[in-house]
C-alpha cells in the first residue's frame, strides 16, 4: 500500500514534466540506426511500390482516351496486362517491406525490453520500495507491445502513405497545374482540424497509458496477496477498487479513441468535397470548345484524388497508434533516465577474498532527511563470530544487516570488510561472496534442483545434493514424489514455509558466503522445524562471518556477540567470555535485553496457560 501511494504520486506528477514528441522520435530513431542497411533496402522497394500505384491511374486514363473510345482492343489489352502486373508487383513490394519490417522491429523492441530489464536490475532496494511492480511490469510489456504495433506495420503503413501522398500530388500536377490547385484547396482545412486534435490526442494517450499502469499494478498485487485477500474477505472491496481503476483506463481509452475518431468524418466529408471540386471543374473544362482536357484525364484525376485521401486517412488511422506509441516510449525512457541511487565508484575494484572481519565506523542511515533509522553505529565483529542482533521492530536491525552488503549507502561514517569499505569495491563482487537467508523466502519457477543450485550456477548435481543434506533438506525431498526435479509453484507454494526455509538454506550452503546475513529466519515456522532450521544453520555458520537478526532471543545463546538495538542506536552489547556468554551477561545486566527477553517467555508461557485452560473446558 505504502509503495502503491509513492507510485501513484510519482505517476501523477508527470503531466507537470514537459515532454517533446520531436526528442522521443528522436531517441526512438537512434534504436534503429544499427539497421541502416535494411531501413534502405524497405525504402527502396516503398518507392518501387509506390511508383507501381501511381502508375495504375495513368494507365486507366490513357485506355479510356487512346484504346477504349478508338476501339482498339489489342492497345486495351495490352494495357490491362501491365496494370495486372503492375498491381502484382505491387503486392510482392509490399510483402518484402512488411517482412523486412517485422525483422528489423522486432530486433528493436528485443533492445528496448533488454535495456529496460537491465535498468531496472540496476536500481536499489530503496527504488523497489517506492514503484509498484504491476507499473514496472506494464512498462516493461504493455508500453513495449504499443511501440512494436506501431513499429512492425503502422510505419511501413506510414511511410508508404507519405510517398504515395508525394508521388499523387507530383502526378497531379504533371497531368494539370489548374486541377491539381482546385483540387488542393481544401488542405488548409485538413491541417487546421489536425492541429486542433493532435494535441488533445497526445495528452490522452498519455492519459491511457498510465491507467493501464495503474490496472497493472493493482492486478499484481492482488494476485500476490490473494491470501491475504481471503482471511479477511475483502473480495468484494478489492473487485470495487479494480473497477473502479478499470473504469477510469476505459474511460481514458475511450477519450483518446474519440478524439482520432473524429479524423475519419472529417477526412470523409473533404475527400468528397475534393472529388466535388475535380468532377465540378474538370467537367467544366471538359464542356470547353475546343475541351481544354480529356475525358481520360478526369478519370485518372478523379482517381488519384480518391487515391490522395487514401493515405491521408490511413496515417490518421495510424496517428492514434503513433500518440500511443510516443506515450508508451515515453514511459519507457522516462525509467530509463531514472539515474540508479547507487552506483559502483569509476574506480572500484573487486572484492578480494573475504576473511571475515566487519567494521561499522560511526555509520549514521537516513531514508529521509531529518529521520535517522541509524545513529553513530561502531561495531567490530572478528573473522567468524556470530554476531546477533535483537531489538523491537523498527529499531534497524534489518538496515543495519543491508549496509554490509551495501544494498544502501551509508549517510555518515564506512563500513569495512577486511578493512575494505565497502564503497571502494563492486557491489557484485562483495555480493557474491555472501548469502542471506531471510524471513520470507523467496523461491523461484523451476526444480527444487535448480532453486539450491541458484546459489551457485555452476555446481555439479552431487553438491546441490550434498547442501541439501547439510541443511537438513534431503528428508523432506527424498519423499517427494519427483525428488530434487519436483517443479515448485510461484514463490515455492506448493511447499511449506519451513521446507521453503529449509530450501533457501541448502541454497546459502551451496553459495559457501565468507558472509552470512540471517534475517528472522526461523520466526515464521513450528517448534519441530525450528530445530531442524537450527541444525541446518549449525552447518551453514561454522567457520563464517555471521549477522543473526533474531526474532526468538532464545535462538541467539550461543552468539559469539549480541547487540542490542533501540531507536537506531546500539544501547547495550555484549561479546562472550569463556566463563559468561553474551546472552548471560545481559540478562545480569537487567537492561532493555532483559526486558525483551522476560516479555517473550511471559508472552509464551501465558499462550500455554492459555491453551491449558481450554484443553481443560
Amino acid at each position: 500500500m505504502f509503495a502503491g501511494g509513492h507510485m501513484r504520486h510519482f505517476a501523477e506528477g508527470r503531466d507537470d514534466k514537459p515532454h517533446s514528441q520531436k526528442q522521443t522520435l528522436q531517441r526512438l530513431a537512434k534504436y534503429f540506426e544499427p539497421y541502416w542497411l535494411g531501413l534502405l533496402g524497405i525504402v527502396g522497394l516503398l518507392i518501387v511500390d509506390t511508383l507501381l500505384q501511381l502508375a495504375a491511374p495513368y494507365l486507366i486514363g490513357r485506355a479510356v482516351d487512346k484504346f477504349i473510345t478508338a476501339g482498339d482492343r489489342g492497345g486495351l489489352t495490352t494495357t490491362m496486362l501491365l496494370l495486372f502486373a503492375a498491381y502484382v508487383g505491387a503486392w510482392l513490394t509490399r510483402y518484402g517491406e512488411f517482412l523486412a519490417m517485422i525483422v528489423i522491429g522486432n530486433k528493436v523492441l528485443l533492445q528496448l525490453r533488454t535495456e529496460v530489464f537491465e535498468r531496472i536490475q540496476s536500481f536499489s532496494l530503496r527504488f523497489f520500495s517506492q514503484h509498484e511492480a504491476g507499473d514496472l511490469m506494464s512498462r516493461l510489456t504493455n508500453d513495449v507491445d504499443t511501440i512494436g504495433q506501431m513499429v512492425n506495420a503502422g510505419l511501413i503503413q506510414a511511410l508508404s502513405s507519405a510517398l504515395l501522398l508525394v508521388g499523387i500530388v507530383a502526378a497531379m500536377f504533371s497531368l494539370n497545374w489548374q486541377l491539381a490547385l482546385a483540387t488542393f484547396l481544401i488542405l488548409p482545412l485538413m491541417l487546421i482540424a489536425s492541429m486542433i486534435l493532435s494535441r488533445r490526442a497526445r495528452l490522452a494517450f498519455r492519459r491511457t497509458r498510465k491507467t493501464i499502469g495503474s490496472v497493472s499494478a493493482d492486478l499484481e498485487e492482488n494476485i500476490s496477496g490473494v491470501r491475504v485477500t481471503q482471511a479477511f474477505a475483502r473480495e468484494d472491496q478489492n473487485i470495487e477498487r479494480f473497477d473502479e481503476l478499470n473504469r477510469l483506463n476505459r474511460d481514458a481509452n475511450v477519450s483518446a479513441q474519440g478524439i482520432t475518431a473524429a479524423f475519419m468524418p472529417i477526412l470523409d466529408v473533404l475527400s468528397a468535397l475534393g472529388l466535388a471540386i475535380v468532377l465540378g471543374y474538370g467537367g467544366y473544362l471538359a464542356l470547353q470548345s475546343p475541351p481544354l482536357i480529356s475525358v481520360g484525364l478526369i478519370v485518372s484525376f478523379i482517381i488519384y484524388v480518391r487515391r490522395f485521401f487514401q493515405p491521408i486517412q490511413q496515417i490518421a488511422t495510424l496517428y492514434a497508434q503513433l500518440q500511443s506509441a510516443l506515450a508508451g516510449a515515453e514511459r519507457i525512457f522516462e525509467l530509463e533516465d531514472m539515474q540508479p541511487d547507487l552506483v559502483d565508484a569509476p574506480d572500484a575494484r573487486e572484492m578480494p577474498a573475504i576473511k571475515g572481519q566487519v567494521e561499522f565506523e560511526n555509520v549514521s542511515f537516513f531514508y529521509k532527511p531529518d529521520e535517522p533509522v541509524l545513529r553513530q553505529i561502531n561495531l567490530q565483529a572478528e573473522a567468524g563470530q556470530t554476531v546477533a542482533i535483537v531489538g523491537p521492530t523498527g529499531a534497524g536491525k534489518t538496515t543495519l544487516a543491508n549496509l554490509i552488503g551495501r544494498f544502501f549507502d551509508v549517510t555518515e561514517g564506512a563500513v569495512k570488510i577486511d578493512g575494505i569499505d565497502v564503497r571502494e569495491v563492486t557491489r557484485a563482487s562483495l555480493r557474491r561472496q555472501m548469502g542471506i537467508v531471510l524471513q520470507d523466502t523467496y523461491l523461484f519457477s523451476g526444480t527444487i534442483m535448480e532453486n539450491i543450485r541458484y546459489g551457485r550456477l555452476e555446481a555439479r548435481d552431487e553438491e546441490v545434493i550434498e547442501a541439501a543434506r547439510l541443511a537438513n533438506a534431503e528428508s523432506f525431498i527424498a519423499h517427494l514424489q519427483d525428488g530434487y526435479q519436483t517443479e515448485l509453484s510461484e514463490q515455492g507454494r506448493n511447499l511449506s514455509q519451513g521446507q521453503r526455509q529449509l530450501i533457501a538454506i541448502a541454497r546459502a550452503i551451496l553459495a559457501e558466503p565468507r558472509l552470512l546475513i540471517l534475517d528472522e529466519a526461523t520466526s515464521s515456522v513450528d517448534t519441530r522445524t525450528e530445530l531442524l532450521i537450527q541444525r541446518a544453520l549449525k552447518n551453514l555458520l561454522s567457520g563464517r562471518t555471521s549477522f543473526v537478526i533474531a526474532h526468538r532471543l532464545s535462538t541467539i545463546r550461543n552468539a559469539d556477540q549480541l547487540l542490542v538495538l533501540e531507536g537506531g542506536q546500539i544501547v547495550e552489547r555484549a561479546v562472550s567470555q569463556p566463563e559468561l556468554s553474551a546472552h548471560e551477561q545481559l540478562l545480569a545486566h537487567q537492561g532493555v535485553y532483559y526486558r525483551l527477553y522476560n516479555s517473550q517467555f511471559q508472552a509464551q508461557r501465558e499462550l500455554a496457560g492459555g491453551a491449558e485452560a481450554e484443553s481443560g473446558l
